[in-house]
């Protein structure tokens, strides 16, 4: 399920025999919006951080090192998702941008056997009156974030 106004866009990597070059977001590009602040936030194995909702912000989130499972779950109301999860397994096998529109909850889990970087360009810079919070095992929330043997 694809929420509403969420946008997955793959993103590119120069590797040659000294490294590489990862992209995450230029200010030309279509998607792009403004710049507020960017950060890394470092996750590990199987620690959650989440639930969070920005009610102004546009979060871009790119992992550039390790693992996440990003989970969305659509809070506007009358939205043609609302109400609606929406995972994504982002990291190096599925390296791209996210970007999540205000009005959406999100939490991210690291996944795998190292710890995950999280690069997020904001739109705006960190207002602590503008974020919302719950626990990642709210009721409020239908998601498991246990691992799922599909």
């Amino acid at each position: 399920m694809m929420i509403e106004d969420v946008l997955i866009t793959p993103l590119k990597q120069i590797v040659d025999e000294r490294g590489k070059v990862m992209h995450m977001l230029r200010r030309d590009d279509p998607h792009f919006k403004q710049f507020g602040e960017i950060y890394f936030s470092v996750v590990y194995p199987e620690v959650i951080k989440g639930w969070h909702l920005h009610t102004k912000m546009t979060l871009n989130y790119a992992v550039v090192s390790g693992t996440i499972k990003l989970v969305l779950y659509d809070a506007r109301i009358g939205s043609p998702t609302e109400r609606k999860i929406q995972e994504i397994f982002a990291g190096e096998d599925n390296y791209c941008l996210v970007t999540i529109p205000p009005g959406i909850w999100n939490g991210f889990k690291g996944v795998g056997v190292k710890p995950a970087i999280v690069a997020n360009c904001a739109t705006l810079p960190h207002d602590p009156v503008e974020i919302q919070r719950m626990d990642p095992f709210t009721k409020e929330i239908p998601y498991d974030w246990e691992l799922q043997h599909r």
